[in-house]
């Protein structure tokens, strides 16, 4: 990984999110990329009324640019990050800002980064919640979704959730410089795996030429959601990597859906990718 993106806001949630961002490029050897996005002062029509009001209301003072640039920095100091202007091969801290909607914002910055690192959103519907849906449907990149408290450091004991689906398998391929330096990986498969796809066994062989050597658990797929969060409790993991989405987003709004679980209970960080 060479670049990894975070969306600032003077806001909590974006502090933890960049401390989190600096210390997989110290760890990784990468840049990390601010981006400050705002709405269009005219624009009726791209952005969602929710989006306009609430973004517009924090504009006002004209200091939020201010503020989010200023903790930005704050944060890359602090992490012995130098603040840089141009791209380059050995890390640094890049600043820049948009104008926009969240989805036609990340449908440009995300595609060109690594990684995505985003804070799960307080309350469903609101603003952040629009960047992470962004984030996740309109990049094709892994997301790292932090939980609203308790930050640690991320990727020592790291659990795969693995259903055999290609979503699952692009997870892991984007993901490899974190398992590569993980302490320990458990791939945790919940219930039969009678799927079409590689199974965990055929997983671990190909994680092992990349020289990661992997526990298996296999849960019995009941309760796929407490399974899965119940096996990286087990496994005291700091990060889930699994697929987003497997099926209809929509199906899972409406019946639920392991995703959708993720996104609004898991307590631990989780790293996601939609194809």
């Amino acid at each position: 990984m060479r670049v990894i993106l975070v969306p600032v806001a003077d806001r909590p949630e974006c502090a933890r999110a960049l401390q989190t961002a600096f210390e997989l490029g110290k760890r990784l050897g990468a840049s990390v990329s601010g981006c400050h996005m705002r709405p269009h002062r005219y624009s009726s029509v791209t952005l969602s009324s929710e989006f306009a009001d609430a973004a517009w209301r924090r504009k006002t003072n004209g200091k939020s640019r201010a503020a989010a640039k200023t903790l930005y920095a704050q944060i890359a100091e602090k992490n012995g990050f130098e603040i840089i202007r141009r791209p380059r091969v050995a890390p640094g801290a890049i600043w820049t800002e948009r104008v926009g909607s969240p989805d036609k914002l990340m449908s440009i910055v995300g595609p060109v980064a690594d990684l995505i690192v985003v804070s799960r959103p307080a309350k469903p519907g609101g603003v952040g919640d629009m960047f992470v849906t962004a984030a996740l449907w309109g990049t094709a990149r892994p997301v790292l979704l932090l939980p609203p408290a308790g930050r640690k450091n991320v990727g020592g004991r790291i659990c795969i959730g693995w259903n055999q689906s290609p979503e699952a398998a692009l997870a892991v391929r984007a993901a490899l410089p974190l398992l590569c330096n993980a302490a320990e990986v458990t791939i945790v498969s919940c219930g039969s795996e009678d799927r079409l796809g590689p199974k965990t066994s055929q997983l671990a062989a190909y994680l092992k030429h990349w020289g990661v050597s992997c526990e298996r658990s296999r849960t019995r797929g009941r309760d796929v959601e407490a399974e899965l969060l119940g096996a990286c409790k087990d496994a005291k993991a700091d990060l889930l990597i699994t697929g987003a989405y497997s099926r209809s987003r929509w199906r899972e709004k409406i019946f639920g859906g392991t995703t959708e679980y993720l996104i609004r209970k898991a307590r631990i960080p989780v790293l996601l990718l939609h194809i």
